[in-house]
């Protein structure tokens, strides 16, 4: 463990969209935020597992505006504030403007923290292990190297980026040599025999002075507009930030930098990059199978299946993947599984809803799901949490009614300046303007939000 007093600051990544692991990971709710196993989320786990090597205070996480709200419910939920540990990007620009604007903000008071970067989406098995090696880690880091954790491999995966270690460094590290692609099968089986590959986990440790002196050195420019988005006003802020180069940590600095060390880390890391890696990761049944939900499954071998609010059933299955949703089935064989991420483009590209977001969308104010939508009806059921308020809107040529089904309620509507009470004995409040609905009780407010075409 570092030594008692020593300053250090994690780092959290979580701007992914996680393509691979649609449906469950949608755009507007990525796989760091959901719970594939147990009640905690991929970034729940994350943060829960730097205790106590990092104290929970030192903590910023990077992601995008459309995320920032449920990341900041889910570190209350942690029990920990989310006030200052949330830093926004206006857009995503990859892992090194990331890694510049949090090096930036911790660095801001004048200190100068050992920083330790993981992404927000990754799995790791034996914690007690992964904590020595961040020691290590720390340690190095100290000593003004820039650390990346590569991660043993137990096979030739072909998924995976490598790093190739070289001359020896303390704590068991490796001079970095060189950064290599995913490599074909027989590349990374010739890997894999050398014992001096490694897979690149995306994990690193480094002096904040250090990695800033690096970044001045090798990406001056994106330093320099780094700083030009920050001193600017808000309002300019999306578009210089956008004008940042779209670059990996891994090509902007540490395929250059002098100071690199690999350091050679089995801990039961997984990326969790594919239902295929979720599904060696996870411990299976007899029958070799992963279940979730409500399944019956039926001469059913080596298949990871995963049901959502219905029954799903296999039949003389094998080494198939099954993903249900409220809104869209995944059915694939387990070793094309990845291809997913096609077929994500393919939905986007044809403006699919079941690309963006589930059926239910969870709102700083509460959640909304829906119910049924056709051209001419939409029924949503709509979630107020305490204390928040639910801005309906009012569409030309359509008649919206709301029905209180629990909870109590307070109304303004425009053009009208009157506000009145509302609790489930009211009736039907029809909506003739923007109308705002104010919870004003400790409990969840719902309602169901009933919307038809006008006719003649």
């Amino acid at each position: 463990m570092p030594e008692p007093g020593s300053t250090i600051h994690a780092v959290l990544l979580a701007g992914g969209m996680g393509a691979r692991l649609w449906p469950i990971s949608r755009e507007l709710f990525p796989k760091q935020l959901v719970r594939f196993f147990g009640n905690r989320s991929l970034i729940q786990h994350t943060i829960e597992r730097l205790h106590p090597v990092i104290p929970p205070g030192r903590l910023t996480v990077v992601c995008g505006d459309a995320h920032r709200h449920e990341i900041s419910r889910q570190i209350s939920d942690l029990g920990l504030n989310p006030k200052g540990k949330i830093l926004c990007e206006p857009c995503a620009r990859n892992t090194a403007p990331a890694i510049l604007l949090a090096l930036l903000k911790v660095t801001k008071a004048g200190k100068d923290p050992v920083v330790c970067v993981f992404p927000s989406d990754h799995v790791i098995g034996d914690v007690k292990r992964f904590h020595e090696h961040m020691a290590s880690a720390i340690r190095l880091a100290k000593q003004g190297a820039v650390v990346t954790f590569g991660i043993t491999p137990h096979y030739p995966e072909t998924g995976y980026g490598y790093i190739e270690g070289g001359k020896k460094a303390p704590e068991g590290a490796r001079r970095i040599r060189r950064f290599v692609e995913k490599p074909d099968e027989k590349t990374a089986l010739r890997y894999f025999k050398t014992k001096r590959f490694f897979w690149n986990s995306g994990m690193f440790a480094f002096k904040a002075s250090v990695m800033l002196e690096e970044f001045n050195t090798l990406q001056p420019e994106m330093v320099r507009r780094m700083a030009r988005y920050i001193q600017s006003p808000a309002r300019l802020r999306p578009a210089l930030y956008e004008r940042l180069e779209n670059i990996s940590i891994d090509y902007a600095v540490m395929e250059h930098t002098q100071k690199g060390v690999v350091l050679p880390s089995d801990f039961g890391w997984s990326d969790v990059g594919s239902w295929k890696s979720l599904f060696d990761f996870l411990q299976k049944d007899e029958n070799g199978n992963l279940l979730n939900g409500d399944i019956l499954a039926r001469e059913t071998r080596r298949c990871l299946i995963m049901g959502g609010t219905r029954l799903v059933v296999t039949n003389h299955l094998r080494d198939t993947v099954v993903v249900e949703t409220p809104d869209s089935i995944f059915v694939s064989n387990m070793e094309n599984s990845r291809e997913v991420k096609s077929i994500v483009k393919q939905l986007k590209d044809e403006g699919r809803k079941e690309s963006m977001h589930h059926q239910t969308q969870t709102l700083p104010w509460g959640s909304r799901t829906v119910l049924e939508a056709s051209l001419d009806l939409h029924i949503r059921r709509i979630d107020v949490l305490p204390r928040k308020a639910y801005a309906v809107t009012h569409k030309k040529g359509w008649t919206k009614r709301l029905f209180l089904i629990s909870g109590n309620a307070r109304i303004r509507q425009k053009p009208k300046a009157d506000v009145s009470s509302w609790d489930p004995g009211h009736g039907a409040l029809l909506i003739s303007g923007p109308t705002r609905v104010e919870n004003v009780s400790d409990k969840n407010l719902r309602i169901i939000e009933l919307a038809m075409v006008d006719t003649p």
